[in-house]
């Protein structure tokens, strides 16, 4: 007869308990909770299983967000342990570099495992609940452990009469497809916003998800100082129901007396839409260490760029389109893919730079000469296969664990490990020759791989973990943002990632997010308040080459949500051969409106105020920055023809300007005026105070 081992019996003993108390159950919404976690706005409360449910407490109304159900729970051999007993609560005050709160700890315990939650709340963070769970083996034998869950919850749908989409949701992973970040939910829709690889060169994001209807929203993500490779899936199984969740996997055996500890991970309630999470979750990360440097002005500046001409641009229909730009009044000149022989060389084209560092120079003397700034595309971390970079450093390539490389798809590449010293190093002397030797004065940093790096195996490395090259990313461009501001303080350094999502992580260290690549309008505009959240209300957004917007001349969509504003034109006339975006002399006369409107309002400098609108579930869409004493709103539709509403005036009389064409629409009070209004396309407004 074969012995079965104790591994065996626990497996068959969990997959009985599971069959009785199935983890995609609920208990009765009614039934009484056990342990209550309360901050100001937000309570957990958990049952004797310790199944949880969120409850929103505003002001005006009480929302019980879901029924209990597992929430956070473990994986053992392929298995689910979702029921513990209520073993022990305590409450303890807390008074550390957060800030003052309350800490709750509950423990639980499962045949041979415990489980102690620790949830906190504190009292500058009344929205939000931090929790970490310890997992303890307290059996005689090893447990296998394939993943641990924390936040599971499933939102209810409160019932209207209205005809729109019942959630709308925050999505977090970057993909090959390039997803819009912001969309409505359907009923079938799953995305699983793994902050890993999702492609090849696909990967990284910014750790939460957020789904909200039109009363209430709930967010959830982790709270690391790294970045970690967790999901945070948003599903829609049914028309009236979503979940979020954060899930972790791991193969870990813990021995007997041997404990797990998840990642601190985060619940947290809102009204409006995500623009309140995103922004208590940068102010969260700010008190533990996060730094953003204010913009310099230099980052506010409108850019041309060369890219209008591709790849294979000539030197001399650059230097004949600076009279247009300065004209214009752009102060920025863009060099974009195209100067150089390889990926990862880095050498100089012979035709178009045939004295090689000389020309270089030469070309950004001329840009400066008249009175414009220069900036170089550069896409780091990039190798091509065959360069001498590979001949003579094989040591710098990210490996996989099969010891092959690991390819960037759209420039037929290899990466080079961010986690690497000498790579950082080799990188940090390409900034130098830049803006040192060359004279550039910012960066255009492109590629869609640059949110995220798969685990890298190279033993000449001597990683601690594969997962290193993950998580020091954002040290690979911190030494790059450093550099770059210790040659030229004023240097402007922008990330462009090539419309995937962004890691919160790497933002620190840049000082010009863009829109990337938008493909509509309205991904210019969601993105512009994502990152008006995720980086301070007057960070310095551009909105990318207006060319990619809707009707390819959308600079109000720019400029209505304080973006700067960008072009890539081709001038004069027949410069480029079948060029689709040449500045004729009709287009001329709106791109020198748009920058007397940009240049007279400056927008950016205005503080964003996105907390007023919700970009999902009002209409028509809007936008408010308040500057100095005014106050300027942006409204989008196809056609309108009703009231508006402009929100977070003083108790004041408001004088009202189209200030697009100069067109007064009549007087409002505070502190929310209603003004009736026709238009297509958009609105952009300013509220004068009456004197």
């Amino acid at each position: 007869m074969p012995i079965i081992s104790k591994l065996h019996i626990l497996t068959v003993l969990i997959a009985a308990i599971l069959i009785i108390s199935p983890s995609t159950g609920f208990c009765d919404s009614l039934q009484e909770a056990k342990v209550q976690v309360n901050g100001k706005y937000i309570r957990l409360e958990f049952n004797e299983k310790l199944y949880s449910r969120v409850v929103a407490k505003f002001k005006e109304k009480k929302f019980i967000v879901g029924d209990f159900q597992p929430s956070e729970f473990i994986t053992i051999s392929g298995k689910e342990v979702t029921d513990f007993s209520i073993i022990s609560q305590k409450t303890e005050r807390l008074n550390d570099k957060t800030g003052q709160g309350q800490m709750y700890l509950i423990t639980g315990k499962f045949e041979h495992l415990s489980k102690e939650i620790t949830a906190s709340v504190y009292d500058k963070f009344p929205y939000m609940v931090l929790l970490q769970v310890k997992y303890t083996n307290i059996s005689d034998i090893n447990l296998e452990v394939n993943k641990w869950v924390n936040n599971r919850y499933t939102i209810k749908a409160v019932k209207t009469k209205e005809d729109k989409p019942t959630f709308w949701s925050y999505q977090s992973g970057s993909y090959r497809n390039r997803p819009a970040w912001v969309l409505p939910l359907k009923a079938g829709f799953k995305q699983e916003n793994y902050m890993g690889m999702n492609g090849t060169d696909y990967g990284g994001g910014t750790p939460i998800s957020d789904v909200w209807q039109k009363d209430f929203g709930i967010s959830v993500g982790h709270l690391e100082m790294v970045p970690k490779l967790v999901s945070l899936p948003v599903e829609m199984s049914q028309p009236d129901k979503a979940i979020v969740a954060v899930e972790y996997k791991i193969n870990k055996v813990i021995k007997p007396g041997e404990s797990l500890t998840t990642f601190r991970t985060f619940a947290a309630v809102h009204t409006g839409d995500y623009f309140q999470t995103l922004s208590e979750y940068r102010r969260f990360m700010i008190t533990q260490g996060v730094k953003f440097k204010r913009p310099p002005k230099t980052a506010y500046e409108p850019i041309w760029c060369a890219w209008g001409y591709e790849r294979n641009f000539t030197i001399e229909q650059i230097v004949n389109t600076l009279p247009m730009v300065k004209k214009l009044g752009y102060q920025w000149v863009v060099l974009d893919d195209g100067w150089q022989t390889a990926e990862g060389d880095w050498y100089l084209v012979k035709s178009k730079f045939p004295n090689g560092d000389e020309d270089m120079k030469k070309l950004v003397d001329k840009i400066h000469a008249e009175g414009l700034k220069a900036k170089l595309w550069w896409a780091p971390l990039s190798v091509d296969p065959g360069t001498d970079l590979i001949k003579n450093h094989p040591d710098f390539l990210l490996l996989n664990k099969d010891g092959s490389t690991q390819d960037i798809s759209w420039w037929d590449a290899y990466y080079l490990c961010p986690a690497y010293p000498d790579v950082i190093e080799y990188t940090k002397q390409l900034v130098t020759k830049i803006l040192k030797s060359w004279d550039f004065d910012g960066l255009k940093i492109d590629g869609q791989y640059l949110n995220a790096a798969p685990p890298c195996y190279n033993k000449a490395h001597k990683h601690n973990y594969p997962e290193e090259s993950f998580e020091k990313m954002p040290e690979f461009f911190k030494a790059i943002y450093e550099t770059a501001l210790s040659i030229k303080p004023d240097a402007v350094v922008e990330i462009c990632p090539c419309g995937t999502a962004y890691s919160f992580f790497t933002m620190p260290y840049m000082n010009q997010p863009v829109s990337s690549d938008p493909t509509s309008s309205w991904q210019i505009r969601l993105k512009g308040k994502t990152f008006k959240a995720l980086m301070g209300p007057t960070t310095a957004y551009y909105g990318d080459h207006v060319e990619l917007s809707d009707n390819k001349d959308d600079f109000a969509s720019t400029v209505g949500v304080g973006g700067v504003i960008g072009t890539k034109f081709t001038w004069p006339v027949g410069a480029k051969k079948d060029s689709k975006i040449d500045l004729t002399v009709e287009k001329e006369k709106v791109w020198e409106k748009w920058m007397k409107i940009y240049t007279g309002k400056m927008l950016p400098w205005g503080v964003y105020l996105g907390g007023l609108y919700d970009i999902g579930f009002d209409r028509p869409e809007a936008h408010a920055i308040r500057k100095d004493s005014n106050m300027y709103y942006a409204f989008y539709a196809d056609s309108w023809d009703g009231q508006v509403e402009l929100r977070g005036l003083n108790e004041k009389i408001y004088n009202i300007t189209d200030y697009v064409n100069q067109k007064y629409l009549g007087e409002v009070k505070g502190p929310t005026g209603k003004l009736k209004v026709s238009f297509d396309k958009y609105l952009l407004v300013e509220a004068k105070p009456k004197q």
